[in-house]
């Protein structure tokens, strides 16, 4: 909704200077279309050039993220700490054998089956479960898993960015690309230098709409964009965190419920339960069977 509001009052303050000043629209109008032409088609041009196919689906879906926020609200926190909650519970009170069944077969399980929106997140399930998987394995060092676990998070990190990177080159580029597409204009301009001065000023106006586009786009439409995803991105994360600090304090020998309150502590802060919510929620979850 903020991104809506703010791209209309790019447009309305930006222009609307402009014509109070005493601007005249018609030569940016006249100009625009061929000048964004050359300027966005360079654009994504250079986009297509320096990135994989799986990059540029995602640039198509990053657009969507930055409108609709952030994946994971305050009640997927709660859930994924009630999961978390249940996974210890039943490895420490019933052993590994009783846990086998859930994190072999996670999308037949009574236990996820309580949590479909996590249970969808591929990444989740299987950071969870592989994690797990080690555990009964006989990997025990708190240290190992952790580095292990971190491992795969900077992996996952890494590649989640990559759209938003792209959108940062694509930034950077424009405002080149618009001087690129003001000296063309210039160009033309120079092969009518005999037109009368009011055409050549009506031809250089429309050279130099080209600078002002790349500009524009660059630091007052792409690279906010590209900053909103970043930090979507980065909050995003923060939800797999949570999964590596309960795990690896339940290694550490801790009961179910004091790993899930370290997991707690890493829940974003508007997200983030109270201790008091969190135990009313956990005592309330039905036994596992």
């Amino acid at each position: 909704m903020f991104q809506i509001i703010g791209i209309v009052l790019l447009f309305v303050l930006v222009f609307g200077s402009y014509l109070i000043s005493g601007g005249k629209m018609d030569v940016i109008l006249h100009a625009a279309p061929h000048e964004l032409m050359a300027i966005g088609g360079a654009a994504i041009a250079a986009c297509l050039i320096s990135n994989s196919v799986g990059t540029l689906k995602k640039i198509g879906g990053g657009f969507g993220t930055i409108f609709k926020g952030t994946k994971w609200k305050k009640q997927d926190y709660t859930d994924l700490l009630s999961l978390l909650f249940l996974l210890t519970k039943t490895m420490k009170s019933k052993g590994v054998i009783a846990l086998e069944s859930h994190i072999e077969k996670p999308h037949d399980s009574s236990i996820f089956s309580r949590f479909p929106k996590i249970a969808k997140d591929h990444f989740a399930v299987d950071f969870i479960c592989d994690t797990l998987r080690m555990m009964t394995m006989n990997l025990e060092d708190p240290h190992q898993v952790e580095d292990a676990m971190e491992k795969q998070l900077e992996k996952h990190h890494h590649e989640a960015l990559m759209p938003q990177h792209a959108l940062v080159n694509m930034a950077d580029g424009l405002p080149a690309l618009g001087i690129v597409a003001a000296v063309l204009g210039v160009i033309k301009t120079m092969g009518s230098i005999t037109e009368p001065p009011a055409v050549l000023g009506g031809m250089i106006g429309g050279a130099l709409v080209g600078t002002f586009m790349g500009v524009f786009l660059a630091y007052g439409l792409v690279g906010p964009m590209a900053t909103r995803l970043k930090d979507i991105i980065d909050e995003d994360a923060a939800f797999y965190k949570i999964i590596q600090a309960v795990l690896v304090a339940h290694l550490h020998g801790n009961a179910a419920q004091i790993s899930v309150e370290i997991g707690r502590g890493s829940v974003p802060t508007p997200a983030q339960p109270s201790f008091l919510q969190l135990e009313e929620i956990l005592g309330a979850i039905p036994a596992e069977g």
